[in-house]
């Protein structure tokens, strides 16, 4: 036993010389290896100094040069003739950093906007109701049965959307389980169903607006109650996609929840039916909307006239008017004075699909700058389209669509145009780094035939500031 600890000892020893040695062999390798590898070492004192990034306070560095008045009316006269346009184009462009306008031609002029309306009715229902206000839509106990009740969510659907559309909606499929799982709380597997549609009053359907509209797939008449936006396939059903360029006829039927509660496993004694929830109505179940920034985007990159009233009503609700036309367009510029837009508009709907709608181009400035200098209202801002890449100023998308040169991903601006209309107002940087607002209301195009060369001349007038100095 003695014999084997010393052994096993011993050992150990020979263990330890061993290892020291290679250690000691090691050591003397390491620093020629570790040179040859060129590895990164802290260097004993500074080998080059970076150069300032931000301007030292107290310093300021001297603003971009200004495009000129006359620098800009050449322009104007070049891509803007006549000819092209029609009489009467009223132009403004200004400096977004101090609000300076640098040219106006027929700036103070009100002129028919078509959806550059969409503009106005996005900050308006950002600033009062706030880029994290959501919509709601809830199913509440009534007498004997339940009642669907439309909060005016204008991106509601009926199943989920394709998982690259962006934002997500709230579904009414969403809302039947949620309302199937109370009921068999409770006991219940049958009930009678209504649905209320209260909160919205007065006709569906702006004045100038026309039945075309609704056939032409631009909108449906509006109401506080409406999946997929009445966007139908081709087959019929509604479209669970958000997709602006389905021009299918809409329809004009309220949402329904009924087959969505039978696959749930609830049976409907009666309904759906017209019905209003009692005041204080306990809540079964309810969904919510996308928050109002992501819905505000929305509008603006499809110009989505459907958001668009939806959103002009909820400006009319937050401010105590009726959510009818009228009440929302009041809403609109009361909200707009507040916000110290006091320059020349007149309204009739929320979107500018109406020909009787007025908004001056110095009006679209004004609502631009408070937009890009207000954090409540800055989606009013990311969501405008960017030249040749998103929403209206894609190719394909609208009559704008073909824009390019100096403008594409530079110029950011809401397009609008209806039968003899076309507007464009936005931002742009130009050639000097000068970032600007602009507004170009062509409100008198010759003909009908004549509205994509319209479009097309704005938009080479807007590629025209993003690559001239313009003095």
């Amino acid at each position: 036993m003695r014999g084997t600890r010393i052994t096993a000892l011993a050992a150990l020893a020979m263990l330890n010389v061993f290892t020291l040695a290679a250690a000691v062999t090691v050591a003397r390798m390491l620093p020629p290896r570790l040179a040859a590898l060129h590895i990164p070492i802290a260097a004993a004192k500074p080998v080059m100094r970076a150069g300032a990034v931000l301007t030292p306070a107290g310093k300021t560095t001297d603003p971009p040069a200004l495009p000129t008045a006359a620098g800009l009316g050449a322009l104007v006269a070049t891509t803007l003739p006549d000819a092209e346009v029609g009489p009467q184009v009223g132009v403004e462009v200004a400096d977004a950093r101090t609000g300076q306008v640098l040219y106006s031609d027929n700036g103070a002029t009100l002129a028919t906007p078509a959806s550059t309306t969409k503009v106005a009715t996005a900050v308006a229902a950002l600033a009062l109701l706030g880029p994290d206000a959501r919509f709601s839509t809830s199913v509440r106990q009534a007498s004997g049965g339940i009642v669907l009740v439309g909060g005016g969510d204008p991106t509601l659907a009926v199943n989920d959307y394709p998982s690259s559309d962006y934002p997500r909606p709230a579904t009414l499929a969403a809302l039947a389980a949620s309302t199937a799982r109370a009921l068999k709380a409770e006991g219940r597997r049958s009930v009678r169903l209504g649905y209320d549609t209260s909160l919205y009053s007065g006709p569906g359907m702006a004045p100038g607006w026309s039945d075309s509209d609704i056939s032409t797939g631009n909108v449906t008449p509006i109401v506080a109650l409406e999946a997929d936006q009445g966007r139908l396939t081709p087959g019929g059903a509604l479209e669970d996609s958000d997709n602006p360029v389905n021009f299918t006829p809409r329809t004009m039927d309220p949402a329904g929840l009924t087959a969505l509660l039978r696959k749930d496993g609830i049976t409907l004694t009666s309904g759906p039916s017209p019905a209003t929830a009692p005041a204080g109505a306990p809540v079964l179940a309810s969904v919510t909307s996308p928050p109002l920034s992501q819905v505000a985007e929305q509008m603006l990159r499809e110009s989505n006239n459907v958001i668009a009233e939806n959103l002009a009503r909820h400006v009319a609700i937050a401010t105590r008017l009726p959510a009818t036309f009228a009440g929302a367009a009041d809403a609109v510029r009361t909200e707009l004075r507040r916000l110290g837009v006091t320059t020349p508009i007149s309204l009739v709907d929320g979107s500018g699909l109406s020909p009787e709608d007025g908004i001056a181009p110095e009006t679209l400035v004004r609502v631009l700058e408070v937009a890009a200098g207000s954090s409540r209202a800055r989606a009013a801002i990311t969501g405008l389209p960017v030249a040749g890449f998103t929403g209206t100023l894609s190719p394909g998308h609208s009559v704008f669509g073909g824009v390019g040169g100096a403008a594409r991903g530079v110029v950011r601006a809401k397009t609008g145009n209806l039968t003899t209309v076309a507007t464009l107002a936005g931002l742009v940087y130009d050639r000097s780094g000068s970032l600007l607002i602009f507004a170009i209301m062509a409100p008198r195009v010759p003909s009908p035939a004549m509205l994509q060369t319209a479009a097309g001349a704005i938009d080479a007038a807007a590629a025209g500031l993003a690559a001239c100095g313009c003095r």
